[in-house]
């Protein structure tokens, strides 16, 4: 029987299968003490507030692995190996949240996103984050089919955020941030969606499966059924991040209207507006000036003109002025 034509071969299935199939205890024992490494450093990083930090975990993560590994037995239509592939990613998933949530009771602070750029940016992820995701999942793929340019899997890492997310959620848990760790934990369950998804895509676009089979290789029987259920776990990641895309624009539109009107009651009362935002629906407006104390109820109106009824708002007011306190001269 004629091999297909195809951009790979048996041994690149081989290799593949070997790479990602993690079935000795040599493999097993370097993916734990990389990935237990890995939410270390994580979690140190995003303590510190450091991209560099965070960057390194990245790098060292094992769990792109298991996770293309997983698509790989998908398009084999290798249900055993799906199954393990799977259980290592969750498995991962709870240790480096675990390692998270450990390192959060060392810190006296508070992590969460009002203090923590690194936290920020993980608890709130919106649709162009599933775009990022899926691109980077093609590379991987396309990486791993490809051995002329694995070179560029240490670039693919630092793109996908797998195990900063699950640190994040570990952190935030800790201190009494829920609503955080699930949005960190959608991050990661977006990632990995869009890695699976692509990956599948790619490899049944290079026709491993095809090669598998003309070279000998077991391979399942892949129902259509299995393909239609990993695109509706993208769609099903897709809908609250375009929520919260929807969200995001929400609020920025709620700014950008509320803060001239804000600027513009202040210099009425000779106060400034320190800062204008939204948090969980609620526009905040802090501002300072001198006493008696800016009437709220004027700003209340000038919203209600504005076209901002429906927008529940707090206002935060600081009342006080400067003085100068000059050095003491030694006595």
């Amino acid at each position: 029987m004629n091999a297909p034509r195809a951009g790979v071969n048996g041994a690149d299935v081989d290799r593949m299968t070997e790479r990602l199939f993690l079935g000795s205890r040599v493999q097993r024992s370097a993916f734990w003490v990389l990935l237990v490494l890995a939410a270390v450093i994580a979690g140190a990083g995003v303590v510190a507030d450091s991209v560099a930090t965070v960057i390194g975990a990245m790098i060292v993560a094992p769990l792109m692995t298991p996770i293309l590994g997983t698509a790989l037995a998908v398009v084999l239509a290798d249900r055993r190996r799906v199954v393990e592939s799977a259980l290592l990613v969750i498995g991962g998933a709870v240790v480096v949240v675990a390692i998270g949530y450990a390192l959060g009771m060392l810190v006296p602070a508070q992590i969460v996103a009002d203090t923590n750029s690194q936290v920020a940016g993980r608890v709130a992820p919106k649709l162009i984050d599933l775009v990022s995701a899926l691109a980077t999942g093609v590379v991987g793929a396309f990486a791993l089919v490809r051995s002329d340019v694995s070179d560029t899997l240490p670039g693919v890492a630092i793109a996908i955020s797998l195990v900063p997310p699950l640190s994040v959620v570990g952190l935030t848990l800790e201190s009494g941030a829920p609503g955080q760790a699930a949005g960190a934990l959608l991050l990661f369950a977006t990632n990995v969606t869009a890695i699976i998804a692509t990956g599948t895509a790619v490899l049944i676009g290079y026709r491993v499966r095809a090669v598998a089979v003309a070279a000998g290789r077991p391979v399942g029987r892949l129902r259509a059924r299995t393909v239609v259920v990993v695109g509706l776990l993208v769609l099903v990641v897709a809908v609250p991040l375009a929520i919260g895309s929807y969200q995001v624009f929400r609020d920025h539109a709620i700014v950008v209207t509320a803060q001239p009107v804000a600027e513009r009651w202040a210099a009425s009362h000779s106060w400034d507006v320190v800062g204008v935002t939204v948090q969980e629906g609620v526009l905040q407006v802090a501002a300072a000036g001198p006493p008696p104390n800016a009437d709220g109820e004027s700003l209340r109106r000038a919203l209600d003109e504005a076209g901002l009824a429906d927008v529940p708002a707090h206002l935060s007011l600081v009342v006080g002025g400067t003085r100068e306190l000059p050095a003491t001269e030694p006595g």
